[in-house]
């Protein structure tokens, strides 16, 4: 549009203009990021200070686990309609006001009483509220970063990793000075104060109108697009390959802590911080090599982002069963430092690798859907684990559990394998910038 037309339609100028100033991409990353934190922050709370809940409101190990099986399972009901709407709608504002009813959630969550008020609080409404970010804040992650998009992502995934060992200390003092009930009220404070600080400083662009009237929001649409993961062999691969990150991940929040204190008789602080601090200190060193390096290699080599996955996920498989199996603490961490580091490297293109097989109108749909594929499998492994934890005895049921996520890993790395051999070239799309 040339600059005399934008200056007679003051509405098409505004659609132009940046928001905010020229840098404002590296300032959304920013706040995205911060919200990132308390996103998975505010889940990982829970396994932190799931021995203080057990003493206080006298629940099992299968109901401990069902908590986090029912919040898992919420987050993958709750995500085909979440992409619609992160279609449809602004995504700055579906951000903002999921932010703020998790953090709302996640606060009262402290106010629990027993079995049913954890599952209303902390697995329905708080997967209710964590639903909608994903599909919105990808899509626009990708929209404002184009050329730095692997990079963008993967500092954003870094705020996942900061925000679980931050929680495993921090959630695991506070619970030690002040009871439980307050690493809800901090944590879900704090979220509620990020998301007004959202209304006034997250923005979004216009996305371009269809052409076509096929594409148009609506119904068919919605059908259309909730079905791109099945169109596309190559998304269906790398969604197998999600599913196996999110089934070992889901047990992972809920369990890895009490399986330290057990292993190595930890307080609460320790058994939490240890576990997360361990874990995703290499996860963020791997996401930070992994993303800046495949955005270096794919305009050379254009599956370099399939196979850096599939190679992170084989190596990853000895090292839960070494984390899982490890005599003492150290060779405990030893496992779980390098779990870590391949969890990153491959984390660090799971959605740039999705999103280049996937047209950007359906970016959001996709995202929800890979997630709730992926989530409505994982949702099962924290009971799983609670129930071994029941079946072999607090000895080696987790352990033994730990172990058995191994194969999980194995299977995601043969299918996103398979999509790079098989699929992939035929897929890919290529955008202009």
């Amino acid at each position: 549009m040339s600059s005399t037309s934008a200056q007679s339609n003051p509405q098409a100028a505004a659609a132009q203009a940046p928001p905010f100033h020229r840098h404002y991409k590296w300032e959304l990353l920013f706040w995205l990021c911060l919200a990132f934190f308390f996103h998975q922050g505010d889940r990982a709370i829970y396994g932190v200070v799931l021995s203080g809940i057990r003493a206080d409101l006298g629940l099992s190990d299968q109901q401990l686990g069902m908590v986090g099986s029912v919040l898992f399972l919420m987050l993958a009901l709750t995500m085909p309609f979440a992409g619609y709407v992160g279609d449809k709608w602004k995504k700055n504002w579906i951000i903002t006001c999921s932010l703020i009813f998790w953090s709302t959630a996640t606060l009262f969550t402290g106010c629990a009483q027993g079995i049913l008020g954890l599952i209303l609080l902390r697995s329905v409404a708080t997967a209710g509220g964590e639903a909608f970010y994903a599909p919105a804040a990808y899509p626009l992650m990708a929209k404002f970063h184009q050329r730095t998009r692997a990079m963008a992502l993967s500092l954003h995934q870094g705020a996942l990793y900061v925000g679980v060992m931050t929680s495993g200390f921090l959630g695991g003092w506070i619970a030690q000075q002040w009871g439980w009930r307050s690493a809800f009220y901090v944590f879900g404070g704090c979220g509620i104060l990020l998301g007004i600080i959202f209304i006034f400083r997250l923005r979004d662009t216009p996305d371009p109108t269809p052409a076509d009237p096929a594409h148009a929001p609506g119904i068919p649409a919605l059908l259309r697009a909730l079905g791109v993961i099945f169109r596309i062999p190559t998304a269906l691969m790398l969604t197998t390959g999600l599913t196996a990150i999110v089934f070992v991940n889901n047990a992972f929040m809920v369990w890895a802590p009490e399986f330290l204190r057990e292993k190595a008789d930890l307080s609460l602080t320790l058994a939490g911080g240890y576990s997360m601090f361990w874990h995703h200190l290499p996860a963020l060193i791997g996401i930070s090599i992994g993303g800046p390096l495949s955005d270096w290699l794919v305009p050379k080599r254009s599956t370099a982002r399939l196979e850096l996955q599939a190679v992170a996920m084989t190596l990853g498989a000895p090292s839960i069963v070494l984390m899982a199996l490890a005599p003492d603490l150290t060779i405990a961490c030893v496992g779980l430092a390098a779990f870590g580091l391949f969890r990153g490297l491959y984390e660090s293109n799971t959605h740039a690798a999705m999103f280049d097989v996937i047209e950007p109108r359906h970016r959001a749909s996709a995202v929800a859907i890979s997630v709730m594929l992926a989530f409505l499998v994982g949702s099962t492994s924290p009971w799983l684990l609670g129930k071994s934890r029941e079946v072999f005895g607090t000895a080696h049921g987790l352990s033994y559990g730990f172990a058995a996520l191994s194969v999980a890993y194995l299977i995601g790395a043969a299918a996103v394998t398979a999509a790079r051999v098989f699929f992939f070239r035929r897929d890919r799309i290529i955008e202009t910038v």
